[in-house]
């Protein structure tokens, strides 16, 4: 490394968050960045370690959970090429793993981060905002383009249905090797979650609209307003393409069966976060009080959950309750949860935070689980709340709340299975092969809800198949 002591030089400054009396009046991104110099002096804390272990996905809990970049980005490498002032270097070596790291740099939970060495001592290097810097940079000098274009093309076309981060990245590396890309997307935007299930202040969406314009300067069409089985027919995009690749997501959201539930007023996270990002992109980021007075339901703890209430607070919601089934987390880490894993320990997201600002007291109340809703003239006016151990509602503990507005963040269950049935697959691989040896699964839609690494992570390796698939054919 340029400086091997440079952690012991310089503290940790990670980028800053705005105010919160200041953010929660538009819909701008949350952080702001810090100097160029300070940005250098920060890759300078990426010690000489020996054995790092940010850039190896390392896994445990049966697979289910990750320690480092499950994308084996080859981490302490930018780092020092930032110190150096090697930026253009340092966006080759970090794009050669993630082709879309202006996603990741924002949105990303770093596992990596938690896994660095530095991080036995809560003194990570601040891995994800380095990466943030970089693709910025890139996208300042205008290098990015240069890294997309094929050399040639091979006369083989790829249909991707679906544009979230696995579509993205299966379709930018396949057109670098020389496919021509087709990516048909249901929604009237491409971008999948990045556009729509994320919210504007976690992802500015013209970072998303950025990098699709991209996409589609160096040669990848992009169809919206299609939904493969309606619009178009799976039989269709398998006549007239060598390979397609479903990266449809894991788009079925987790319902509350209980009585009520057909109330207007109760809506899925992610019908919610749609809507409210649609509205942004029509009106701007100003905050708008569309929910002003009204009382807000949260159902489900985690980043979805917390996105809602980041939203419905910019809306002007006047009280807003979170609900989480599992108990409240402990303050600080567990013997039988040592570093490198993630840490199993309470924290208040960047909604609950504004939220509580708001109305001066926490808004999320653990083991509690909703068991009925109540209405007038067809809309919901209250929720019968329990108290739940085991993810099961308790008898006798019920209480009735006032709510306007109902908001289902409880995950998702899994793919459309009518999709893959539509392309004749019965049958999904560990490797995203299938029992149709023309089609493909990556993504969500092959392993479940995951980070957007992920998706990135298998869109790539799918590329990757297909290519190989294609070549050998052609032998």
């Amino acid at each position: 490394m340029a400086d091997p002591f440079g952690f012991m030089k310089y503290e940790r400054l990670q980028n800053p968050m705005r105010k919160v009396d200041t953010r929660i009046l538009d819909f701008d991104e949350l952080e702001e960045d810090i100097t160029e110099e300070q940005r250098r002096l920060q890759a300078a804390r990426c010690m000489n370690c020996g054995v790092p272990h940010c850039h190896a996905g390392q896994f445990y809990s049966g697979g289910r959970a990750v320690s480092g970049c499950p994308n084996d980005n080859l981490i302490p490498e930018w780092n020092d090429l930032i110190y150096r002032k090697e930026d253009w270097a340092a966006f080759r070596r970090l794009t050669l793993t993630n082709p879309l790291p202006e996603f990741t740099g924002l949105v990303c939970p770093a596992p990596c981060e938690v896994a660095c060495n530095e991080a036995l001592h809560d003194k990570a290097v601040t891995i994800r905002n380095n990466e943030h810097y970089i693709i910025e940079t890139a996208f300042k000098n205008d290098w990015v383009k240069q890294t997309g274009l094929p050399q040639k093309r091979n006369g083989l076309k790829i249909a991707i249905v679906g544009s979230g981060p696995s579509g993205l990245a299966c379709a930018w590396r396949l057109n670098q090797l020389g496919y021509t890309v087709t990516v048909y997307e249901k929604s009237d935007q491409p971008g999948g979650l990045l556009m729509y299930g994320i919210p504007n202040m976690k992802l500015p969406k013209e970072m998303v609209k950025r990098r699709v314009d991209l996409m589609k300067e160096v040669g990848i069409t992009f169809v919206v307003n299609t939904e493969v089985g309606a619009d178009v027919k799976a039989q269709e995009l398998l006549a007239n393409y060598d390979k397609v690749v479903l990266t449809i997501g894991a788009g079925v959201p987790r319902d509350l069966s209980v009585p009520g539930r057909e109330f207007s007023g109760i809506y899925f996270a992610v019908d919610y976060l749609t809507k409210a990002t649609k509205e942004v992109l029509k009106d701007g980021t100003k905050a708008k009080h569309k929910l002003k007075g009204k009382k807000v339901l949260v159902i489900g703890g985690g980043d979805t959950g917390n996105d809602c209430i980041a939203t419905a607070i910019r809306q002007g919601a006047s009280d807003i309750t979170q609900l989480e089934i599992t108990r409240r987390p402990p303050r600080v880490r567990q013997a039988d949860n040592p570093w490198p894993q993630w840490p199993r320990v309470e924290k208040v997201g960047y909604g609950q935070e504004e939220a509580q600002f708001i109305m001066q007291h926490p808004v999320t109340s653990y083991e509690k689980t909703a068991v009925a809703f109540k209405g007038e003239n067809g809309r919901v006016k209250s929720a019968t709340v329990a108290q739940a151990q085991l993810f099961k509602p308790v008898k006798g503990t019920e209480k009735e709340i006032p709510c306007d507005l109902v908001l289902i963040a409880m995950g998702f269950t899994g793919v459309n299975k009518a999709v893959l049935a539509n392309f004749g697959v019965t049958k999904v691989e560990s490797d995203g092969t299938t029992d149709k040896d023309q089609v493909y699964v990556a993504g969500d839609a092959k392993r479940g809800p995951s980070l957007v690494i992920w998706g990135i992570r298998e869109g790539m390796q799918i590329a990757g198949k297909v290519n190989a698939s294609c070549k050998a054919r052609e032998k």
